[in-house]
């Protein structure tokens, strides 16, 4: 027998590593028991928290930080990614407009913007970056879209000409939406949106009925909010001749999808296709006699998108064999097994603080990787 060939591909265990140093960690076990195999890093995610970190690491790219409107208005620091092939850029709108930027008791979805998000569109375009891969997901924001927008030179204004005040709040006040000012780099720009939500804009399943309590939205609010981006769609349409109110995903990040279709060139996808696609993920199996790949945790959720079951289903169109370790394993993993998932481990080695165990993920998934080489040597 040859040498082994290993792709690592796992997601990011929140709180504790990152989907690169998983991968370290992967190696560090595995070398202990195959000191001569081939390591192949695919450091992966599902387009949610930590995507642009790992198509970043995953391409050889880098980081870029950019002072930008936060969702209350106040400046917040900011990063996107530059991919390795220098024409991509990876943007998280979490960085500018997350939910995290906002203390619980200052939540206001009348006000929160988008604002920071659209600075961040701006600062790849000035790199002169043409394609732009966005996740949308973890949002403060109920403006559908208005504040990036606005950022990209779109004017909003009220019956008096007047410009809108930022947020959700004001949209019915809104008369005019003013486009001749759009950057025009964005018509030769593709967004390629990661977008897991089917929810459209308005409605019972809308952005402000189902994402506005979490953002601070009373039942009123809600109400509200809903009514006024049902007006912001309605005179986009009349103006714009763009219906996009009942679009699956218009309602994701608080409309900012809707945002999107409306004002770029943009074009939804799953998250983890959008990874799969841009870190290589399939070429890089091609060789592999073991795919291994992981996440903090696994459970029945884990087939609706995440990224063992998107690295899985990969990995058996090509007809290789899957492992996954995750920090905590739920009900009803059974359901992965026909799904290209070969064997899941724990890689918790007992009862402990949860902060201890997220601290030692690094050696936790060093352990159980070696151990698992040497469950693998002996089948040889």
């Amino acid at each position: 027998m040859g040498n082994k060939t290993f792709v690592l591909a796992p997601d990011s265990f929140k709180e504790s590593m990152t989907a690169k140093e998983v991968c370290v960690a992967m190696e560090r076990g595995l070398r202990k028991v195959y000191p001569e195999a081939e390591y192949i890093h695919v450091p992966m995610a599902d387009g949610g928290e930590g995507t642009v970190q790992s198509l970043v690491d995953a391409s050889g790219g880098r980081l870029v930080e950019v002072q930008v409107t936060g969702p209350l208005g106040i400046p917040v620091s900011a990063s996107y990614g530059i991919l390795g092939d220098g024409e991509t850029a990876a943007i998280e709108m979490a960085s500018a407009s997350g939910i995290q930027l906002v203390d619980k008791a200052d939540r206001n979805p009348l006000i929160t913007t988008t604002y920071g998000t659209g600075e961040l569109i701006r600062a790849a375009l000035d790199q002169g970056i043409r394609k732009i891969i966005i996740g949308i997901g973890g949002s403060a924001t109920n403006d559908g879209g208005t504040g990036m927008a606005e950022a990209l030179g779109v004017r909003f204004l009220d019956e008096a000409g007047e410009p809108l005040p930022r947020g959700g709040g004001s949209l019915d006040r809104l008369a005019t939406v003013d486009v001749s000012a759009l950057d025009p780099r964005l018509s030769g720009t593709q967004l390629i949106v990661a977008c897991d939500v089917t929810n459209p804009l308005c409605g019972e399943t809308g952005a402000s009925h189902v994402f506005g309590p979490q953002k601070g939205a009373t039942p009123e609010l809600v109400k509200q909010l809903d009514a006024n981006l049902a007006h912001y769609a309605e005179v986009v349409k009349q103006q714009l001749g763009k219906d996009v109110r009942d679009l699956p995903g218009a309602g994701a990040a608080g409309g900012l999808g809707a945002g999107l279709m409306i004002f770029t060139q943009a074009e939804l996808r799953k998250g983890i296709e959008i990874v799969i696609e841009y870190t290589g993920l399939k070429q890089k199996m091609a060789d592999a006699d073991l795919v291994f790949t992981g996440e903090g945790g696994i459970d029945f959720q884990t087939k609706f998108g995440k990224t063992p079951f998107g690295v899985a289903r990969t990995a058996k169109a090509s007809g290789k064999r899957v492992i996954a370790v995750a920090g905590y394993i739920g009900e009803g993993i059974e359901t992965l097994y026909g799904e290209g998932i070969d064997a899941v481990f724990g890689i918790v080695p007992g009862a402990s603080a949860l902060d201890k165990l997220l601290a030692e993920g690094p050696a936790n998934v060093e352990r159980t990787l070696e151990n698992i080489g040497r469950v693998l040597k002996l089948g040889e």
